[in-house]
């Protein structure tokens, strides 16, 4: 059995969790916690940047960060399930989620800049940045949303956990300006019973 090692708030975590049910694979996955922020959890020796989700194989090989785990189980799946096999449609999911990483990026960022860093040592220029990364790339988002597939590819998991770390850490601001992003993600949600099951609150 394959092992996962992630956390219940992890947006990128979240988005293996969605492949595991998309794919079929919940039986032959084990999740475990893990705390990135432990100098004692094993994390830090499956993958040596002590970053989650690492996904630790029936050989023991570990398979790290969320991109390439995912790669990985589309591959095992057969191939071209999440990740297009058509040049073209590999390449728009491929963008796409590159741009809705981009976009958990730097909320994470900001939320450890918020966690982390005292207040009267926060660099109101260094945070502005990072909101418009996310800002621009939901304008992009919201002016054309992508198609959703019959079996979301990565690209459109990624958007979907991005879209949720926003409710989660963000109190859902993005929604009052997105619209078509709102109803995007209502139909993700009603055709993945994954992206309900892995929500969390806190």
């Amino acid at each position: 059995m394959m092992i996962l090692r992630s956390s219940p708030p992890s947006p990128f975590g979240r988005k293996i969790k969605l492949a595991i049910g998309i794919l079929g694979f919940d039986q032959e996955v084990r999740i475990e916690k893990a705390d990135p922020t432990d100098a004692s959890d094993s994390i830090r020796k499956q993958n040596p940047l002590g970053k989650i989700p690492a996904l630790i194989l029936e050989n023991g090989t570990v398979v790290y960060d969320s991109p390439v785990i995912l790669d990985y189980l589309d591959h095992r799946a057969g191939g071209g399930k999440i990740i297009p096999s058509e040049p073209d449609a590999r390449l728009a999911a491929l963008t796409l989620q590159a741009l809705c990483d981009g976009i958990l990026d730097a909320g994470i960022l900001l939320v450890y800049e918020g966690r982390w860093r005292p207040p009267e040592m926060a660099v109101q220029k260094w945070i502005d940045h990072q909101r418009g990364k996310v800002q621009r790339a939901l304008d992009v988002l919201e002016a054309a949303p992508p198609q959703l597939d019959a079996i979301p590819n990565v690209g459109q998991i990624t958007l979907a956990c991005a879209l949720g770390y926003g409710d989660l850490r963000f109190e859902g601001k993005w929604r009052e300006g997105c619209p078509q992003l709102v109803k995007w993600l209502d139909d993700f949600a009603s055709r993945v019973p994954a992206f309900e099951q892995t929500r969390v609150t806190a």
